[in-house]
């Protein structure tokens, strides 16, 4: 009886104990799979941060000492975030978010003036809204300058658009946000347009991407797919700023800052969980609206609008290019595509079905009386066979392309997934053999997935086989070789690869460089401003 007492006894604890590391092992689990969420939001927010965070890093740490911004350089931090926005550099609005900027207006006098706007969505005032108040009132006077003059044609477009779906007027703001109000604004992660479409969120809200067209630069139909995007926020989340923030960084990192501040759903309670670039994004917001409304008092004045005050539409139903309507009717080509940025070759598709021409108004009489003579004008020369095919299959050119780095931790599934491609893609692309990168490597992708049929000739030079001295791995390697110096340029056998420098222009390049002029370099490089940014890798011609 004892005995089978005893072995009743010792079975019951190896049950308890049993049961204990059961509980533990449950325990453990939990607590490294939180670990591991955490871990794998980390990797994200770093993952999103493009070459730009670099960029404004060292603008950043340049004005360390002195700790104070000039209207100039404050233009230049806000003009590289306008342009690479939604690159993911969260450091693009660092000034703003870490400098406290001063002024002479005080306090009282924004909180009324902010009370004083009519406005449905709410306006919080804090030192971080009063940031961006100054930054956009005081900071910046010549980008607001242009943003003014450029908003008298824009606004009434986008006001119409968010009429008509019910929603709050003062969303239109956010193409100030997203683009300086410029329609061909293109980030570094070829998000394109005024409204910042990436290629697969624009096809799914029906915008046209083909050879000839790009409506993400179409300044009517891209806001009416921007406004059926927040449309769909707000009615996720129930709050206008929690559906702007989501048209900033996606609805997922919305849900996932609400979620991590125990439910709430209001912005300044999320505000410590949303991704670093996405945090300025509301008070940005308010920071432009009050500058909109109240620019007089800050002594700025609107530059004279480069688009006519008044645009006729026409439906065209045949191929027309610009330099036929150009040529015929006498409108400047520049005024074309000023109203008609979407058609990316110059070429209106009516072939394909009705387009839409949008044309100052002086000029629609003499187009409407010589219409068969603007598309019969030298249409044989313009639309020759060689023509035409040579853009149907090269649809994808460096106009789609981006050049992606890879950085420690990176594979090929990792980044085909992040630029919405296949890992088949990308190794066709770039002439890869097998899944094997190294840091540094450079890797050429287009977005969505239009891209060559076969490698270019630049990304086959550059894909290398392992050989029996640096044998292949599986894995990036985990040291990186040390960078070149900004002073340093690199050689290739036609050209010399320079690295911008802050100061630079390309004047003061092209001195560099015996027989070469300014204009040589821009040709080289099919640039089609002068304009430069820090880190910024230039081709140098040997010759010319």
């Amino acid at each position: 009886m004892a005995l089978a007492a005893a072995v009743f006894i010792t079975a019951g604890c190896a049950v308890t104990t049993g049961n204990s590391l059961s509980r533990e092992n449950k325990r453990l689990k939990e607590q490294v799979a939180s670990l591991q969420s955490q871990l794998n939001d980390i990797l994200e927010e770093r993952h999103a941060a493009d070459s730009i965070a670099e960029e404004m890093i060292q603008v950043y740490e340049e004005n360390q000492e002195d700790r104070t911004y000039s209207p100039e350089e404050v233009d230049s931090l806000l003009n590289l975030w306008y342009l690479h926005r939604q690159a993911g550099g969260p450091e693009s609005l660092l000034a703003a978010e870490t400098e406290k900027f001063s002024s002479n207006v005080p306090d009282s006098v924004f909180i009324k003036r902010l009370a004083s706007i009519n406005s449905y969505i709410t306006l919080p005032y804090n030192e971080t809204v009063r940031n961006f108040i100054i930054l956009y009132a005081e900071k910046m006077p010549s980008k607001m300058a242009t943003m003014l003059s450029l908003a008298e044609y824009y606004f009434p477009i986008f006001e119409e658009t968010l009429n008509a779906y019910d929603m709050p007027l003062e969303l239109k703001y956010m193409a100030i946000i997203e683009s300086a109000l410029n329609p061909t604004a293109v980030s570094r992660a070829r998000a394109k347009g005024m409204w910042q479409f990436i290629y697969n969120t624009a096809k799914s809200y029906g915008l046209k991407i083909n050879s000839y067209v790009d409506e993400r630069f179409d300044p009517v139909k891209s806001a009416d797919a921007a406004a059926r995007y927040m449309k769909d926020a707000y009615d996720i989340f129930g709050d206008w700023s929690l559906a702007i923030s989501a048209y900033n960084c996606g609805f997922g990192n919305v849900s996932k800052a609400i979620r991590r501040a125990g439910g709430k759903r209001d912005f300044w309670s999320i505000y410590p969980y949303l991704p670093r670039e996405t945090r300025g994004y509301m008070p940005a917001f308010v920071g432009a609206m009050y500058a909109f409304n109240f620019y007089k008092e800050h002594g700025i004045r609107p530059e004279t609008s480069p688009l006519p005050p008044h645009v006729d539409t026409f439906y065209v139903k045949k191929n027309l290019h610009f330099r036929q309507i150009s040529e015929v009717v006498g409108v400047p080509q520049q005024d074309l595509h000023n109203l008609n940025p979407q058609y990316i070759k110059d070429i209106i598709p009516g072939n394909e079905g009705p387009c839409i021409l949008r044309l100052p108004s002086k000029f629609s009489g003499t187009f409407i009386d010589c219409e068969d003579s603007v598309y019969n004008y030298k249409s044989k020369e313009i639309f020759s066979p060689a023509t035409l095919a040579d853009i149907h299959t090269g649809s994808a050119r460096d106009y789609d392309r981006i050049v992606y780095k890879v950085k420690q931790g990176d594979y090929l599934g990792k980044i085909a997934a992040h630029h919405h491609v296949t890992v088949a893609q990308i190794k066709k692309w770039n002439n890869l053999k097998n899944n094997n990168l190294r840091i540094g490597q450079r890797l050429e992708i287009y977005p969505g997935g239009r891209g060559p049929a076969k490698a270019s000739s630049s990304a086959a030079s550059t894909a290398k086989p392992a050989t029996k001295t640096e044998p292949a791995k599986s894995t990036v390697k985990t040291q990186e070789k040390p960078a070149a110096s900004a002073s340093t340029a690199s050689k290739s056998q036609d050209y010399t690869i320079y690295k911008v420098k802050k100061g630079d222009t390309l004047s003061k390049i092209a001195s560099r460089y015996p027989g070469i002029s300014a204009q040589n370099i821009m040709d080289y490089n099919g640039m089609k401003s002068s304009k430069l940014s820090i880190g910024q890798k230039i081709k140098i011609p040997k010759k010319m």
